[in-house]
């Protein structure tokens, strides 16, 4: 049996990609050695899981960020450019992707090394450690793509591509490496060239499938048969109840509007509003103005086990995040995203050009349009069709089951 590492950024929606956590779990089940390392903020969750958990001061993530300024005072240009920055920030700061790695190393020392490393996509810290240690790198939950164009990117995007290409190269020099497990084009990543995971099907990239890479392996994913009964509130709703599932993940939780609006645009068409608001506090008067906020019969709750409620669900109001993304499609369930940040823009427009959903801005959430779309959306008997296809593709791709077979096979060539 084998000795697998799964590394993320110490934030649960960083276990998840479609199935990270799944798949190491999986793993440990057919008899490996897995064991899930971050910082200690992750430790109670990964232990609830079952998997052994392996503390390091540092993943080299950069969170929480620094509070934002006030970008209204900015000119356009300007606020933009800080806004990439920013998120350059959270998985390139220099001093912490060198502090990361070098907590990697420091675990290799001390337990040795594992004969696969599996990371989260934006871990710039396993990448360097891969390359020091010898250790083969997968990249659980995103697809490998092809390097860009400088002529394609806006001239802020070839601004910060600029600046990460330097961060790269000034750590490389820093540790004597070369930056193998980073692409060298316009926008350069983690890459590896042994194996790359996406928990979708290749039709999810839509135009995107020209730039795809030979490494990846599409397992798509599928519903999970709960291990538990569904909760007594949820049981307590009458089955011929249609419910709308609102939530903002686990990290941007604060932005209590969201919710009122969601809720209120599924209730004016029919739909039982159940909202997630996670676990980060909010302070009793805050909690007690969202109440009043929340249409008659919404359920408000710090989690929802998706699991047991988006089967019965007609709509999934979110923020794109990818795990959030994965557990609707799976389901057959449509979907309204409205992005806060990073990747879930990606998420949004995708749902939208596979005609999965809709994908809003902030701005169009101000103007009344989750109630629109809301509208439009259950009314558009094709788009719910749409849905219930794209679930049955993306369980025949084998799932979880096809991606930790995927994993074994890496183990071949450095047995």
């Amino acid at each position: 049996m084998a000795t697998f590492w799964f590394v993320s950024a110490p934030l649960y929606s960083h276990t998840d990609w479609g199935g990270m956590l799944k798949t190491a779990k999986a793993l440990h089940a057919r008899g490996h050695h897995v064991l899930w390392v971050s910082e200690a903020a992750l430790a109670d969750t990964i232990k609830a899981n079952g998997l052994p958990f392996a503390v390091v001061e540092r993943t080299g993530w950069l969170w929480p960020p620094p509070p934002p300024p006030d970008f209204s005072t900015l000119k356009p240009q300007e606020a933009v450019m800080l806004r990439y920055t920013r998120a350059l920030d959270t998985w390139m700061s220099e001093d912490l992707v060198a502090q990361g790695m070098q907590s990697l190393l420091a675990l290799a020392e001390r337990i040795g090394a594992p004969d696969v490393l599996v990371s989260d996509p934006f871990l710039s810290a396993s990448a360097f450690f891969c390359e020091k240690a010898g250790v083969p790198l997968a990249i659980s939950g995103w697809a490998a793509q092809a390097n860009l164009d400088e002529q394609s990117l806006f001239p802020v995007q070839r601004n910060l591509s600029s600046d990460s290409q330097q961060r790269i190269q000034r750590l490389c020099e820093r540790f004597g490496l070369e930056g193998v497990y980073f692409s060298k084009g316009a926008a350069p990543s983690i890459i590896s060239p042994h194996l790359h995971i996406s928990y979708f099907t290749p039709a999810w990239y839509g135009s995107e499938q020209a730039f795809l890479l030979p490494q990846n392996e599409f397992v798509g994913g599928a519903p999970e048969t709960p291990a538990e009964p569904p909760p007594a509130w949820l049981d307590d709703i009458p089955a011929e109840q249609p419910l709308a599932l609102i939530t903002l993940g686990t990290t941007f939780t604060g932005d209590l509007g969201f919710y009122s609006w969601a809720a209120q645009a599924a209730a004016r068409h029919g739909l039982l509003p159940i909202v997630a608001i996670g676990f980060n506090p909010i302070t009793p008067e805050q909690k007690a103005t969202l109440k009043r906020a929340l249409p008659k019969g919404t359920r408000l709750l710090t989690f929802a086990p998706f699991a047991h409620v988006l089967p019965r669900c007609k709509l999934m109001i979110h923020h794109g995040g990818m795990g959030s993304t994965h557990y609707a499609i799976v389901h057959g369930v449509m979907q309204i995203v409205v992005p806060h940040a990073a990747d879930q823009r990606i998420q949004a427009r995708r749902v939208a050009q596979a005609k999965l959903g809709l994908n809003l801005t902030a701005h169009d959430v101000r103007q009344g349009m989750l109630s629109e779309g809301t509208k439009a959306l259950l009314e558009a008997d094709w788009v719910q069709d749409n849905c219930t296809r794209f679930a049955a593709e993306m369980a025949a791709a084998g799932g979880v089951p096809r991606a930790a077979t995927l994993l074994e096979r890496m183990l071949a060539p450095h047995a």
